[in-house]
């Protein structure tokens, strides 16, 4: 859906932030420059997004993430240094203690940011009402919003979801 995303976002004149993962093949490299190219944000997340893998150890967590910083560095020119856990970074799945790889990331000059709302459009298939809902719960709480999405093939109703949202945000009164 990356494609369909992107050309809400230019309608919109909005930007984003694309947290991705270690996709391969042309249609992914494309992906990769065009979120560049159109002046979004290139954030990493992990290279295979196996759970039980990269969050094993502070080694194989750096080792994954470095790979796909790598991989995304040789396709677009840029050296992300921008993060996003795979289930954030206070989830239950990791082995390791998450206070070590935030850690880490100090240490390597690297910032991870985490959602303070989420259109828990992962949670199976919600239809875009329910997304837009989700999204706009506590949106008035703080001057700063992150909001969770994911693009994947199966997510058709976060598509259907963004223009609403993006509409209905840029009607508030503080944006």
């Amino acid at each position: 859906n990356t494609d369909d995303i992107l050309d809400i976002l230019a309608n919109y004149g909005v930007k984003a932030t694309f947290f991705v993962v270690g996709k391969e093949g042309e249609w992914a490299e494309e992906m990769y420059m065009r979120i560049v190219d159109e002046g979004h944000t290139l954030g990493l997340h992990s290279y295979s997004h196996v759970y039980e893998d990269i969050y094993a150890s502070r080694d194989a967590y750096a080792a994954d993430l470095l790979k796909l910083q790598d991989y995304v560095y040789a396709l677009t020119g840029v050296k992300s240094t921008y993060i996003r856990f795979p289930g954030g970074s206070s989830n239950r799945v990791s082995r390791t203690d998450m206070q070590d790889l935030i850690k880490y990331l100090d240490e390597e000059d690297m910032t991870y940011y985490d959602w303070n709302i989420s259109s828990k459009d992962a949670e199976g298939q919600l239809s875009a009402a329910q997304i837009v809902d989700n999204a706009l719960e506590g949106i008035e709480k703080s001057d700063t919003i992150i909001i969770l999405f994911h693009d994947a093939a199966s997510k058709h109703s976060t598509v259907e979801a963004l223009p609403l949202l993006i509409e209905k945000i840029q009607a508030m009164e503080n944006t």
